[in-house]
């Protein structure tokens, strides 16, 4: 009866036609869904590659949920079964991608089970998937988000940076870069306890750059609410636009994640939060050539 009711909800006039109408719905619907059907929904927009390709059982499996409720949560959606569902992501992985068989393929030789143990397969495991993911951000990534996030950074008296846990070394990172160019930077470090402190630093004519992966680290989320009620323009970099970061972002990035069996890969963010900083950099040098950091040099 539960799940009758629940349907009914969901259920829109017609099934979208569209991967972007999908999405759309999804995000108008997620908040009123069951905690199982949430559980599905981050992971279609987090994983729309592994929709496209895996059977639903396989899917399921990944998410620890029955498979039955993947055909449901299509069924609310108005399909008369998961395939028609599946279909919207098939066609967004056609559309994005030239030669969707090679692809499709490619696709499934990485998401199968891999049988060589050895150092160097894990080596190669691992570059094979963050190929995958550099390729993923290349083709999802809009270019007029990075145009607007630099216009953010530009503007910004400073750039507050956050990011906590495995989010770290991309904030290390930027942190480095955007202070080689000369951009004021702060880091609202985790040490210490004081990051929700030296976050009251912020006001509108500051910025702040926000990173954060499942599972999101609360002090960070917090942060950001509380930023964004003040005023502050947010850019965040997150896996999903189901993130909590997500509403409270001017700008956000959305790099989905792809299966790790140990760790999840930071290539995609860390190449993305570069470009960034060399967007940033090209605009404020104004030499006509390459941008660059200043060479360093030892006394």
């Amino acid at each position: 009866m539960a799940h009758s009711q629940e349907n009914d909800e969901m259920q829109p006039a017609s099934p979208p036609q569209s991967y972007e109408d999908l999405i759309r719905i999804i995000h108008d619907r997620y908040e009123g869904m069951s905690k199982s059907y949430q559980k599905i929904a981050v992971y279609l927009t987090q994983n729309p590659n592994d929709v496209a390709v895996l059977s639903v059982a396989a899917l399921a499996a990944k998410c620890d949920i029955h498979a039955s409720n993947y055909i449901r949560f299509a069924q609310a959606l108005g399909y008369k079964g998961f395939k028609e569902l599946q279909v919207l992501f098939q066609r967004r992985l056609s559309t994005a991608a030239p030669g969707f068989d090679a692809r499709l393929q490619a696709l499934e030789a990485e998401l199968g089970a891999r049988a060589d143990h050895s150092e160097v397969g894990f080596l190669r495991d691992l570059v094979v998937r963050d190929m995958n993911s550099l390729q993923d951000l290349l083709t999802n990534i809009d270019g007029a988000q990075i145009s607007q996030a630099v216009d953010l950074m530009e503007k910004a008296e400073t750039i507050f940076l956050l990011g906590q846990l495995r989010s770290a070394p991309v904030v290390e990172l930027l942190r480095y870069v955007l202070t080689m160019i000369g951009k004021r930077t702060e880091l609202l470090d985790a040490g210490g306890g004081l990051a929700t402190h030296m976050a009251k630093l912020m006001g509108p004519t500051d910025m702040l750059l926000a990173v954060s992966f499942r599972f999101y680290a609360t002090e960070v989320v917090n942060i950001v609410e509380e930023a964004a009620a003040r005023g502050v323009p947010i850019v965040a970099i997150s896996d999903s636009t189901l993130s909590p970061l997500a509403k409270n972002a001017e700008v956000l990035f959305a790099v989905p994640e792809h299966e790790y069996t140990f760790s999840r890969s930071l290539a995609a963010p860390i190449c993305l939060a570069q470009a960034l900083v060399v967007a940033l950099a090209a605009r404020t040098q104004k030499t006509g050539e390459a941008p660059r950091i200043p060479i360093v040099t030892a006394t």
